[in-house]
């Protein structure tokens, strides 16, 4: 039996793009392996840590349980396609970041939270992070990145 095939476009980081996919494929499989877009990780790969977590319609969705035909027709950043926003010069300053792994995840994360809710209480900030896990470091650090970048 052959396996089904669709052709899916999408909107990825500013540019169109059409991929031919299998039914099955993951949009976090279809972005690393036939995109080579590899800022979003591989990690739980059943929806828990956040590591693969990417921008669709400018929020965020964890890519490991989104088939890559759900994307079709929707705008997809990654961190990749972030390109300098405050959040990435904030998680810098702030060393809210130790092994790295987790951190795109992180930053798509905050990044939509600050598009969406520009000065969130401490109660909405920590509910958003609850979403990614980072097994090396305090979530101090990373509520401080996202406080600096509120004006």
């Amino acid at each position: 039996m052959e396996k089904q095939r669709f052709t899916v476009e999408m909107d990825i980081n500013g540019e169109i793009v059409e991929v031919e996919v299998l039914a099955g494929e993951t949009l976090l499989y279809v972005l690393r392996q036939k995109l080579g877009l590899t800022g979003a990780k591989p990690g739980c790969l059943n929806g828990d840590c956040g590591a693969c977590t990417v921008l669709v319609d400018t929020l965020p969705f964890k890519s490991c349980i989104m088939l890559a035909v759900e994307a079709s027709g929707h705008t997809i950043t990654t961190i990749e396609g972030l390109r300098d926003a405050p959040i990435q010069r904030a998680f810098v300053e702030h060393f809210a970041f130790q092994c790295g792994y987790c951190t795109p995840g992180f930053i798509l994360n905050c990044h939509s939270l600050l598009q969406h809710n520009g000065n969130p209480s401490k109660d909405v900030m920590k509910n958003w992070l609850s979403s990614n896990i980072c097994r090396c470091t305090s979530y101090q650090e990373i509520e401080k990145a996202v406080i600096s970048t509120i004006k």
